[in-house]
């Protein structure tokens, strides 16, 4: 039996060395496309360009779909096109990817963080608002915070640019706001949880699990500009 090849997008979500696939750098715009040329079964996004270059497009996920290839998404810009194109065929998983299809996010922001080049491993040097938001609802569940005290934190969240967003910044903003000091203490020296990372890591299981290849189940529209598109990738 031939063996599945598998490319993953990935950085920086998660650290290569995690993945047991084939990695990628994050996805940018073009990067789908490129690999439809080559022979590969699955595609992963994890991550993908915000701001330095333009996004995957989806018309070249689209493309991968229609060519059979199975594409899979979480976390991060993977969560957001997975949400997006569910209904042609693309596979979502984790609660972020949910979270997105139901409509509860919203934001393209939400998963968006300032890193560190490749050279450094992609390195985060901001958090995403949606692991702060989910932080903060666990950390209300667990008693830390009150409601209250959340919902005040998840609207100062939203305020910074994506990239000034922190743990950091979050609570001396809390501070800066008036809000219940021993509650923001008792925050700053609680374990914060990454749900970016527990969706990547899903994916990675579930990639695992679904050893055998499964094209597509529903057919993907032949508009003008992806048959463009598909006739860029041919040999």
């Amino acid at each position: 039996m031939t063996a599945t090849r598998t490319l993953v997008f990935v950085g920086p979500t998660l650290p290569a060395r995690e993945v047991p696939f084939e990695v990628r750098p994050p996805a940018g715009v073009g990067d789908v496309l490129r690999a439809t040329r080559e022979r590969v079964d699955r595609i992963a996004i994890i991550d993908g360009y915000f701001e330095r270059m333009a996004a995957v497009w989806h018309k070249e996920i689209l493309v991968a779909l229609g060519k059979g290839i199975a594409v899979y998404g979480a976390a991060s810009m993977g969560a957001l096109r997975a949400a997006e194109l569910a209904d042609f065929g693309m596979i979502g998983v984790g609660a972020i990817y949910r979270a997105f299809r139901a409509g509860t996010l919203v934001r393209d922001d939400e998963v968006a963080v300032a890193h560190l080049p490749g050279e450094v491993g992609y390195r985060a040097v901001s958090d995403a608002l949606v692991n702060l938001r989910w932080g903060l609802a666990a950390a209300a569940r667990a008693g830390v915070i009150t409601a209250k005290t959340r919902d005040a934190l998840v609207h100062l969240a939203q305020l910074p640019f994506y990239r000034e967003r922190s743990w950091a910044r979050l609570l001396a903003d809390g501070r800066a706001a008036g809000l219940p000091a021993r509650q923001l203490a008792a925050l700053a020296a609680w374990p914060k949880p990454d749900r970016k990372a527990d969706d990547a890591r899903l994916l990675l299981r579930r990639l695992a699990r679904d050893r055998r290849v499964k094209p597509p189940t529903l057919k993907v529209p032949r508009t003008w500009a992806l048959r463009q598109l598909e006739r860029i990738t041919r040999p």
